[in-house]
């Protein structure tokens, strides 16, 4: 069809301007939806590379005592959010529980785990597997007299297949350390 025989369709003056205009307008609708729809087809990161199983040795469902043998309480640890989440359910002897989240972080190469406990207390740590420990570390107030505080939590997993926490903190920026905990964890 002639251009201006398309101008006089359906009894409407068009210009030429305007037929490029629409035709540039859904161009630009086309391959705006055809990248969202590449978008959502594009496959999402995913939690299956080795560095995301360093902390696997801690799974598991545990009775958890102290150096000289006595119960300090249970923990379920279970690998959750299609292996992105090593998820803590701590329950201690004494009646507190509390829970932790520990994840690989792509964007650092570090390990994080926070921590919360029925007593309002948190931890924020971050840190790394090497030489078969995981060492979190990292700071909070809950030092004497609210002052800063570090705290160090290292997780052995031993030849036998238990597993050895033990907590350390620091009230001197990490100068001298004071074992808070010293737990070992076998298997139910």
């Amino acid at each position: 069809m002639p251009l201006d025989s398309w101008s006089r369709f359906a009894g409407r003056s068009v210009s030429v301007f305007s037929v490029f205009s629409v035709f540039f307008v859904f161009s630009v609708f086309f391959v705006f939806s055809v990248s969202i729809l590449a978008a959502q087809g594009a496959a999402q990161p995913r939690c299956d590379t080795p560095e995301y199983r360093q902390f696997d040795f801690w799974v598991g469902d545990w009775n958890v005592t102290g150096v000289k043998g006595k119960q300090a309480g249970t923990n379920l640890v279970t690998l959750e959010e299609d292996g992105c989440v090593v998820h803590e359910h701590w329950s201690g002897s004494g009646g507190g529980t509390g829970q932790s989240f520990n994840f690989y972080d792509r964007s650092d190469g570090k390990w994080r785990q926070i921590w919360v406990d029925n007593g309002g207390t948190w931890l924020n740590l971050a840190g790394n597997y090497a030489d078969g420990k995981m060492v979190l570390v990292g700071q909070n107030t809950a030092g004497p007299g609210g002052k800063p505080q570090q705290q160090r939590i290292t997780f052995t997993r031993n030849d036998d297949g238990s597993v050895r926490q033990v907590w350390d903190t620091s009230d001197d920026g990490g100068k001298t350390w004071q074992v808070v905990f010293d737990g070992l964890y076998k298997k139910k």
